[in-house]
């Protein structure tokens, strides 16, 4: 692709990064920390510090191989296919789950505004349904048009975002005595283990840029810095906001909550300010939503041209849409809201958000240690971001780790079917 055809240029890849990151993870992802209290800081703090690391990492990869697949193309580029398949699919199971979740965040948000539309679980299936199809049909239209609702979404986000942060800490410590530090009452470094698997789902999205660089242009520079850029300003942004939610509102309520940025509004300025924090949370979760909707098409595009995943995936319309990767994904996010739409709002979300993050950090880890072995400068930078990763994943739960392992394993058979075929066809 030339770079006049390039359609993403360096805001576009940056509000990407920013966009797919600040989502429903700042706006939904208090009410799943509540139970930990002030104490969820410590995990804040290393999931932060880990999130720039892992920027940084995949920063002087994307500057080495500045190919669409993101941390696929890397895990292939050092390790071989087989090692590039397992990234692939392992990462595209996270970005379909987070797509549920995204949804489903944006169904509470809504909710917020139109208690009616998530009256019962039915309801708030069809909510977050509806989302997720409406940013299908953007994508459908074409990669420019996606892009240019991102950079729309972002800029309408961030600032509400970091307003109601500085608004909120500046006003919170007097709208209610001072809560425990450490509610749940469990030691701080098992606190600091659970919150930050949790956390770090809100700061999912770093290597947003990377996953569609053939459509970025002047890929070796622009991805690089919108990276960085757009890590720095959704993590500050988003660990700003959830620390002032948990001082507005009590533990007991927000941990029931499917709108606790907008009840943290409401309980310290009114109903005015909690519909518009409503408003702009729902307008967050659309802007992620369509972000990641965009990559669960873009990363098995780059696997299917490099032959590892089915040529479907590699077909593209006269919008140079994939349209198969962006109809499967939806379908299986559906499924997922589908199968689990009897459980609370707060409940399926935390369940998709730990299954995605569980997902995503396996490609973490292979970014990392591809830099680690095959990388010339910047190695230290690499080890910790490996060792964050492997901390991280530990602190998934069984039940997530259990469920993203049994999904990585089901998609083996499809590359040896693949692999034997080309074997054949080489005979």
């Amino acid at each position: 692709m030339s770079e006049a055809g390039r359609p993403l240029g360096f805001w576009s890849a940056a509000a990407l990064v920013a966009g797919s990151m600040i989502g429903s993870g700042a706006f939904l992802l208090p009410s799943s920390l509540a139970p930990y209290g002030r104490a969820s800081l410590i995990g804040w703090a290393l999931t932060l510090c880990g999130a720039l690391l892992l920027a940084a990492t995949f920063a002087r990869l994307s500057a080495r191989w500045p190919h669409s697949g993101g941390p696929y193309v890397y895990a292939r580029a050092a390790f071989g296919d087989s090692a590039g398949f397992v990234v692939a699919w392992s990462y595209w199971i996270s970005i379909w789950c987070a797509n549920a979740a995204i949804a489903i965040a944006f169904a509470g948000s809504l909710g917020a505004l139109f208690p009616a539309a998530i009256a019962s679980p039915a309801r708030a299936a069809g909510c977050a349904l509806a989302a997720l199809w409406a940013c299908s049909a953007i994508n459908l239209a074409g990669l420019r048009e996606a892009g240019r609702v991102q950079l729309l979404t972002t800029a309408l986000k961030l600032l509400p975002l970091l307003l109601f942060a500085a608004a909120a800490l500046w006003f919170a410590g007097d709208a209610r005595p001072q809560a425990p530090f450490n509610p749940s009452g469990l030691p701080l470094p098992q606190v600091a283990h659970a919150t930050a698997a949790l956390a770090l789902w809100a700061l999912l999205g770093l290597e947003a840029a990377t996953v569609p660089a053939g459509a970025v242009r002047d890929a070796p520079r622009t991805v690089p810095r919108a990276t960085l850029l757009g890590t720095l300003v959704a993590g500050v942004a988003t660990v700003l906001a959830c620390t002032a939610v948990l001082d507005a509102v009590p533990a007991s309520t927000l941990q029931n909550s499917s709108a606790p940025m907008a009840d943290a509004a409401r309980a310290l300025w009114g109903p005015t300010a909690g519909t518009l924090l409503a408003l702009t949370a729902a307008v967050s979760c659309f802007g992620a939503l369509n972000g990641w909707v965009l990559l669960s098409a873009q990363l098995p595009l780059a696997a299917a041209r490099d032959g590892l995943f089915p040529a479907l995936f590699a077909r593209v319309d006269a919008h140079g849409t994939p349209q198969a990767g962006v109809l499967l994904s939806s379908a299986l996010a559906s499924a997922l809201v589908l199968a689990n739409y009897s459980r609370s709002l707060v409940q399926v979300f935390t369940f998709a958000i730990l299954l995605s993050t569980a997902a995503t950090l396996l490609p973490y880890v292979a970014g990392s240690l591809a830099w680690l072995l095959r990388g010339e400068r910047g190695r230290t930078v690499a080890a910790l971001a490996l060792l964050y990763s492997l901390y991280a994943l530990a602190g998934i739960g069984a039940q997530a780790l259990l469920w993203g392992t049994a999904l990585i394993v089901a998609g083996l058979p499809l590359h040896w079917w693949r692999r034997r075929r080309r074997v054949v066809t080489r005979q």
